[in-house]
């Protein structure tokens, strides 16, 4: 015998209040958003790196790092504060030049980009006096921020 219940309004009103605050998926992927500062460059990372990875900078420093991005590494993108795959691709350009990356041009900040990012903000002399260990820590965070601060 079929049910005469309604559940079509409450399963849509639990959807758009799923959507309203993230959704399931979406707590899904903020945590895997957050993990991704100590990410590694495998393949199974990927997907959840390829979205926008900041460590710890404002918009607006991040601006500063596209802005230099753009005039000196190729970076074609918006400056929109935001520091996508597209961004990254440009500063590993950089970081292959000059901060021995030895990983593919591929806009995941994983944790050989991280190294050479600590090598640039260690030897470059924007304050970072940690490991060159790939984790994009409190001291890796707050050297880049006096990098973009710099540029």
């Amino acid at each position: 015998m079929r049910s005469t219940t309604k559940t079509g309004p409450l399963v849509a009103l639990g959807l758009a209040l799923g959507i309203a605050v993230g959704g399931v998926a979406a707590a899904g992927t903020a945590t895997s958003a957050a993990a991704a500062t100590t990410v590694t460059d495998s393949a199974a990372a990927a997907p959840a790196v390829r979205a926008v990875q900041n460590f710890g900078l404002s918009s607006a420093q991040a601006k500063n790092v596209q802005n230099w991005l753009k005039q000196n590494w190729g970076y074609n993108g918006a400056v929109d504060g935001q520091l996508g795959p597209e961004s990254w691709k440009a500063f590993q350009r950089n970081l292959k030049e000059w901060w021995d990356y030895p990983g593919a041009i591929d806009g995941i900040p994983g944790t050989e980009t991280v190294k050479a990012l600590q090598r640039l903000l260690k030897d470059g002399g924007w304050g970072y006096t940690g490991a060159i260990d790939g984790i994009a820590g409190d001291g890796t965070r707050a050297a880049f921020r006096n990098f973009a601060d710099g540029i």
